[in-house]
């Protein structure tokens, strides 16, 4: 998911910042405060994700400091009675925990008690990760915006039903207002919507090969689900970007979408997108060009939807580099003046930071010439940039000297792996037949987790996993079979020989043998876990896949629709970098949490991040491991993460230093981002628990609660 040559340096020349700061010309800018903005809450409250509308994920509670975090216990903890893991962050407001389930069920708990207040069952099966949800309120309305799907609901906030006069009985349908049919389109609301006014603004989550729905951001009425504004990613004629594709990408690419989240200035009236990548992700000659606003963070006037600024991080992305994290809003020190400051972390391990009002660069960003692409009709963009300061918080290129040295047989293997590996560093096109390491891996550097930020110091803290990934290009052929339409549409994932990339892509080898062809059909049509839906494939290419699958059979598929867009050439899959055993070939740090003063640009620490047990039980700790989810900060001088995905633990460091103060085993791994809040004088954690990411342990979802004992 993913982000032109017209980003150019318009705002600051002094500094080589190409694709900074792009202003709109359009008079109508959001540059001052609105006289309205949505509601206030107390500071014990956690009543946004992220906690606060800057999404600092910081609380100014202290009752939980460096002193007595030692004494939490377990205060309460709600089972969900499913499977399937979570990724879901908690809202707290006025008392009332509001949360989500594996399958996308909404529910309110007594938020001091764990008590069941209410639960919201829409009918739909989720098979999608949903991170969250939003509150919205103007005297006693009182709302839960949820999406569950391809649906977004209005529920009452103190029962749990359906508000009847939104939408069409309660909901909208996102694959609508889209300008193609709905019924071919495939999108879902994975990050919580952002609440600005009385409007709520979406993203969503779409399919990375084609065919694939545009990745407009629209803003609906909160009160009857009607839609305001959008903002066309991939801009239609006569719109600002349009000349960054192919005449007419507008009507049959996709994606360039918002599957992360967003933030929202409040006072200025300014929401702040990062966008992914435009389909398909590993391969462009369809759309040859810089291609905007895919890579791109998008400074949007909340109230219209015009843009004010943008920033492409990636041109013509040919490697899935998406920000994949909603930024963050702070307010940092520039020769002796405050400046209000946006923060956007990245999957290559990088922090851009920027004046929010305007897009300039606070920190240079350097651009240079990268390789060009051998794939015939493939033409990579000459140039990208970087940062050139902090310094990255993960590795950036792959060496002989930092390959595995856990036994001497590992060492010797990952040598001889790695000699028949490209490893040239950032932005190295994918070549056919043979495999380019990209590091830090698909899934980052930084993940959808997104970072913390203490507003009294601008230390930002951001987590990151720290490990290699391979990948290549091969050419499809013209053949209109099941294969084929495997290679088009599924391998790109799984791999051309359907093993996948375990844990986190499961192989499809004998995959008849564990799920019936009616689950196979509903997961190939809804998509499940971290694979989007495919509802472009009709039945007859449904079917056709299934006989692929279960049977081996390739004939030729007979169908009266469309055939999705032929690609030239597919990726070959997504391979991590590992040992024989099972563990990363790289040495570590596997996974990292780090500090970075953003005033400074220094990093004030940097610590692994989680264990494998079985390497710790022989001695081998402190190796990291890969982790999603984010942190939080306090005023009580603590950070706390769950996020790593093989020992189960939460934990709390000191924000100052990065010394572990404290540390609980979770039921199952806490993949997500915590919550904090106070109700009746009690300050309390909360964190999702359920795992999913481990193939050797169960997954559930579990909330649990921590406290000090009374």
């Amino acid at each position: 998911m993913n982000f032109a040559r017209i980003c150019a340096v318009v705002v600051v020349s002094a500094i080589a910042t190409a694709g900074a700061g792009v202003p709109d010309s359009s008079p109508s800018l959001a540059k001052s405060s609105p006289k309205h903005s949505q509601p206030s809450h107390s500071e014990q409250d956690w009543p946004v994700y992220g906690g606060t509308a800057e999404n600092n994920h910081f609380s100014p509670l202290k009752q939980i400091n460096r002193s007595n975090v030692k004494r939490l216990t377990v205060a309460w903890s709600f089972d969900t009675g499913e499977s399937g893991g979570l990724q879901a962050s908690p809202i707290e407001v006025d008392g009332v925990l509001y949360g989500l389930t594996p399958s996308q069920k909404v529910f309110a708990l007594n938020a001091a008690t764990g008590q069941l207040l209410w639960k919201f069952d829409s009918g739909i099966p989720g098979t999608q990760p949903d991170r969250g949800l939003a509150y919205w309120s103007d005297g006693d309305n009182r709302r839960i915006l949820v999406g569950v799907m391809n649906f977004f609901y209005a529920l009452n906030a103190a029962t749990g039903q359906v508000i009847a006069s939104f939408g069409k009985d309660g909901r909208i349908d996102l694959r609508e207002d889209l300008g193609r049919d709905p019924a071919t389109q495939s999108i879902f609301l994975t990050s919580p919507a952002v609440i600005y006014r009385d409007l709520m603004i979406v993203g969503g989550r779409e399919s990375e090969t084609l065919p694939a729905s545009p990745g407009d951001v629209r803003a609906y009425d909160v009160r009857t689900g009607k839609l305001r504004w959008s903002f066309h990613t991939i801009p239609h004629p006569g719109e600002f970007g349009y000349d960054t594709w192919p005449r007419e990408a507008w009507k049959t690419s996709g994606a360039a979408n918002n599957w992360t989240g967003m933030t929202v200035d409040v006072d200025r009236g300014i929401v702040y997108v990062p966008t992914g990548s435009a389909a398909f992700d590993f391969y462009g000659a369809d759309r040859v060009g810089d291609d905007l606003f895919a890579n791109c963070l998008i400074a949007l006037n909340a109230e219209t939807g015009e843009r004010i600024w943008h920033f492409q991080a990636v041109k013509h992305d040919l490697w899935d580099r998406d920000f994949p994290a909603p930024p963050v809003l702070l307010t940092v020190e520039r020769e002796g003046r405050k400046v209000d400051a946006v923060a956007q972390t990245s999957k290559q391990g990088f922090v851009f930071l920027f004046d929010r009002t305007n897009g300039t660069p606070l920190f240079p960003i350097e651009c240079r010439n990268y390789p060009p692409s051998d794939v015939p009709g493939e033409v990579a963009a000459p140039q990208q940039c970087l940062p050139a300061k902090p310094a990255p918080f993960a590795r950036q290129l792959l060496n002989e000297n930092i390959l595995s040295e856990r036994t001497p047989a590992v060492h010797q293997w990952a040598l001889q792996k790695f000699h028949t590996l490209r490893a040239e560093g950032q932005f190295v096109p994918f070549t056919v037949g043979k495999d380019t390491v990209l590091f830090p891996g698909f899934d980052g550097g930084a993940e959808w987790g997104g970072a913390a930020t203490d507003p009294a110091t601008s230390i930002l803290y951001v987590n990151a996993n720290d490990l290699p990934w391979t990948g290549l290009l091969a050419e499809n052929t013209s053949e209109n079979t099941p294969k084929a339409l495997y290679m088009n549409q599924c391998a790109v994932c799984h791999g051309e020989n359907r093993a996948g990339s375990p844990p986190s892509i499961p192989s499809l080898v004998a995959v008849g043998d564990h799920m019936s062809t009616a689950e196979i059909a509903s997961t190939i049509k809804n998509g499940k876990g971290r694979m989007p839906g495919f509802s472009s494939l009709n039945d007859d290419q449904i079917s056709a896949l299934l006989s692929y699958l279960t049977k081996g059979e390739s004939k030729e598929v007979v169908s009266s629709g469309p055939e999705p867009p032929a690609i030239k050439y597919h990726f070959a899959g997504y391979n991590k970098l590992m040992d024989p055993d099972g563990y990363p070939a790289v040495a570590p740090p596997w996974g990292t949490l780090s500090a970075i003063n953003l005033n400074t640009g220094e990093y004030v620490w940097k610590i692994p991040l989680g264990e494998y047990p079985e390497l710790a039980a022989n001695g081998q700790k402190n190796t990291g491991t890969e982790n999603y989810g984010g942190p939080i900060v306090t005023a009580g001088g603590l950070v706390f993460i769950g996020a790593t995905n093989f020992d189960k633990k939460f934990r709390a460091f000191d924000k100052a230093t990065g010394k572990l103060l404290w540390e609980a085993t979770l039921p199952f791994a806490g993949n997500a981002t915590p919550a904090t809040y106070e109700v009746h004088g009690r300050q309390f954690v909360v964190i999702a628990a359920g795992g999913g990411k481990d193939l050797k342990s169960k997954s559930g979802g579990v909330y649990v609660a921590f406290a000090l004992k009374r």
